[in-house]
């Protein structure tokens, strides 16, 4: 058992590290759909590779210590994690959600969840007093991302997660932007944190994977039901590279982040840039909280561009930067959360929130930064109308 203190240690040997059968440094990737028992009703630790699997369940593990949980599950998207985590709920119940929550949430709520009258409320959980006025009865959980995709909106976790407890609520925090390198959110009192892993714990943007963290055993075993039965598994040889990309967060993201707070200060300065959303800026709303939740501001900037730019010519002009889905890779990217992340969200909605057509988002990879700098100056140079 390897002895250590602090997270860049745990990134690295936390959970199942090595393989106990040769002694190899990292675990095996056991591709194998079954497993030999030695008679019946023996009750085997392995069976069946949806049932469970070594690979993944070093990952599961893994993540588990990290967000110093009860216990972890690897699911084959984020969207599968976020799907078993509200299959815990029954007909009839209502969950708070963060009103400018991706817009995968969104969609699966709204398009899916609610066919079996398993219903939502967008709220702004920034403000407790907001979640407050709309606890009823039927709700049962808070659904909270902090920050908020695309907007970067701050909710004290602390402060949902004892408001939620002292109405019997669950709270549920999206951790993708963050990661438990910069936030621990089972630490600050939630109950279920989930990952798109395919962001950041990847981080080489060559892998989909969801990760889910509950705390308590009577979730973990609720949960665990639903993983088997409904079988959206992690497979072994994505789940030793989810491992293998995890063995770098730490690194990756002092590198996201220095990266991320050049450029924010950047656009904050410029001209063409008439407001920029980062929890790293001290002018930013929720600075002051995020610094006390978080390590830093994370590697996520959204701006917003002026009325005298063309946002279509600006994507067009990047060099450098890829216009693409996702985010969290060691490559930066940007996207028109409009049109992209969070077309599925009705247009009426996206206006009320802030999610206007010249809202840019930009996944700040680890380059070097003054390339970066150059490349988006370049583009909005040439987007001036």
């Amino acid at each position: 058992m390897a002895v250590y203190k602090e997270i860049e240690s745990a990134v690295i040997h936390a959970g199942i590290y090595g393989d106990k059968y040769t002694r190899a440094v990292n675990v095996p990737i056991y591709q194998t759909s079954t497993f030999e028992q030695t008679g019946i009703q023996e009750n085997p630790q392995w069976e069946y590779a949806r049932s469970g699997n070594p690979t993944r369940a070093t990952l599961e593990a893994l993540i588990s210590d990290l967000e110093k949980g009860y216990k972890g599950f690897a699911f084959a998207s984020g969207m599968a994690a976020i799907a078993a985590v509200l299959t815990l709920f029954k007909s009839g119940d209502t969950i708070l959600v963060s009103n400018n929550v991706y817009g995968g949430t969104f969609r699966i709520l709204d398009k899916v969840f609610k066919n079996f009258d398993l219903n939502y409320v967008l709220v702004d959980t920034s403000s407790v007093d907001n979640i407050k006025e709309n606890i009823t009865d039927k709700v049962k959980a808070v659904y909270i991302e902090t920050p908020t995709n695309p907007l970067m909106n701050i909710t004290d976790i602390k402060a949902v997660s004892e408001l939620a407890k002292s109405y019997g609520l669950l709270t549920i925090v999206d951790n993708t932007f963050m990661t438990p390198y910069l936030q621990r959110p089972i630490e600050l009192g939630a109950d279920i944190v989930v990952h798109s892993a395919t962001k950041y714990l990847g981080g080489h943007s060559d892998l989909v994977a969801g990760l889910a963290v509950v705390n308590t055993k009577e979730l973990a075993d609720r949960m665990y039901f639903i993983q088997n039965s409904v079988g959206a598994v992690l497979g072994p040889f994505d789940s030793f590279l989810l491992i293998r990309g995890i063995k770098t967060l730490a690194v990756r993201l002092d590198r996201h982040a220095s990266n991320a707070l050049k450029i924010a200060e950047y656009l904050e300065n410029h001209k063409a840039v008439t407001k920029v959303y980062y929890p790293g800026l001290k002018s930013f709303d929720g600075y002051e909280l995020n610094s006390r939740q978080a390590r830093n501001g994370g590697g996520m900037i959204s701006f917003l561009l002026s009325d005298n730019y063309d946002y279509r010519k600006f994507f067009k002009s990047l060099n450098l930067i890829a216009l693409a889905e996702s985010l969290g890779g060691v490559e930066s990217l940007v996207c028109h959360p409009a049109t992209m992340t969070h077309a599925s969200i009705p247009a009426d909605i996206r206006a009320k929130i802030g999610i206007h057509d010249n809202l840019i988002r930009l996944s700040v990879g680890i380059e070097n930064v003054d390339d970066l700098l150059l490349d988006i100056d370049n583009a909005i140079k040439a987007s001036a109308k």
